[in-house]
């Protein structure tokens, strides 16, 4: 039996608002001074420029972060995580058995021009 999902919205009035753009993560380090420990990266966007984000994708090493594609939505408001401010939401999905919030990346599955928008 299927779950159900919510429901059904205009695409003009929901996902044509949204300005999603892959981006490349050019630095990452570990922040603790969150709730829980998080990633602080500063995405590339070409032309739509550099952002900062706090995810919780610690389950992946800084190594593997670094120069990743990520597709992050850039309109919208800037979110407080603990003292520091993610200006931009990196998508992901649950990290396969971690705790709750533990992330894995949405990314594309070859290498896209940095500013390309999500469609």
């Amino acid at each position: 039996m299927a779950k159900e999902i919510k429901p059904v919205v205009a695409y003009e009035d929901s996902f044509a608002m949204l300005d999603v753009r892959v981006g490349r993560v050019v630095e990452v380090e570990l922040e603790t001074g969150t709730v829980k420990p998080t990633y602080r990266m500063v995405v590339d966007f070409g032309k739509y420029g550099k952002r900062v984000s706090y995810g919780r994708f610690t389950c992946h090493p800084i190594s593997e972060v670094k120069d990743r594609l990520v597709l992050g939505v850039l309109n919208f408001s800037p979110k407080p995580m603990g003292p520091f401010i993610s200006e931009v939401l990196v998508l992901g999905v649950q990290y396969p058995k971690a705790e709750s919030g533990e992330a894995t990346f949405v990314s594309p599955a070859v290498h896209a021009k940095i500013g390309s928008k999500l469609f």
